[in-house]
């Protein structure tokens, strides 16, 4: 098993407006994309259990063109509210990173 944090050359979340956050993960090679997306452990699933939203609020893409998956789920908190500890949604793709992905 490798981690997701070992294969992506990136791995970001970003702000998609007040309510929604959108998290890339990016490589380097076609070759490390399709080895990625042959396993099928990214998924909405998977993004819907790390970020404790439901899988029919996450919007999962894999684009190929970009060798990268992108998923856009609910902010638990919208930014700016009372709470909000990430108003730049930049801290919020940690749990991704330990993914493991098979051989």
């Amino acid at each position: 098993m490798t981690k997701i944090r070992e294969l992506a050359s990136i791995c970001k979340s970003k702000n998609a407006g007040p309510f929604d956050l959108t998290i890339d993960v990016m490589f380097d090679s076609q070759e490390l994309f399709d080895r990625v997306e042959r396993t099928g452990v990214l998924n909405a699933a998977l993004f819907a259990k790390l970020y404790q939203v439901s899988e029919q609020d996450v919007l999962f893409t894999p684009y190929r063109a970009a060798r990268a998956f992108k998923a856009t789920l609910p902010r638990l908190i919208p930014a700016g509210a009372f709470g909000d500890s990430d108003v730049y949604g930049a801290q919020q793709h940690g749990p991704l990173l330990e993914v493991d992905i098979p051989v």
